[in-house]
């Protein structure tokens, strides 16, 4: 477990910044959207941020070892992880993780 621990803690400014990339793309095409005027595209845009804000400090907040589970769960919830993504972990996270999940069994 400590050695998830060490690969968690050194993988969430990677994830974060590929999850923030994507999310900003998505942004960037809402604010040009030539179906909408100036100002729908700015409240559409403000009002997904506001969401993904949210979606970010409940997956990225409060990291610590005995709540990376929650936080690998609330990742893999939001899209922002992968089962891939756990290649180098234990079996029995990627198992947790991705395979325990309602309805899997």
């Amino acid at each position: 477990m400590e050695s998830d621990w060490k690969k968690f803690s050194a993988m969430i400014p990677f994830w974060r910044e590929r999850y923030l990339a994507e999310l900003n793309a998505r942004i960037g095409r809402r604010l040009t959207d030539p179906q909408k005027t100036e100002t729908e595209r700015f409240w559409d845009a403000e009002k997904q941020i506001q969401k993904e804000a949210k979606t970010l400090h409940r997956c990225l907040d409060d990291i610590s070892r005995s709540k990376m589970w929650l936080r690998l769960m609330e990742m893999r919830a939001a899209g922002m992880l992968q089962r891939e993504d756990l290649a180098d972990f234990s079996a029995e996270l990627q198992k947790q993780v991705f395979d325990d999940l309602p309805g899997n069994g």
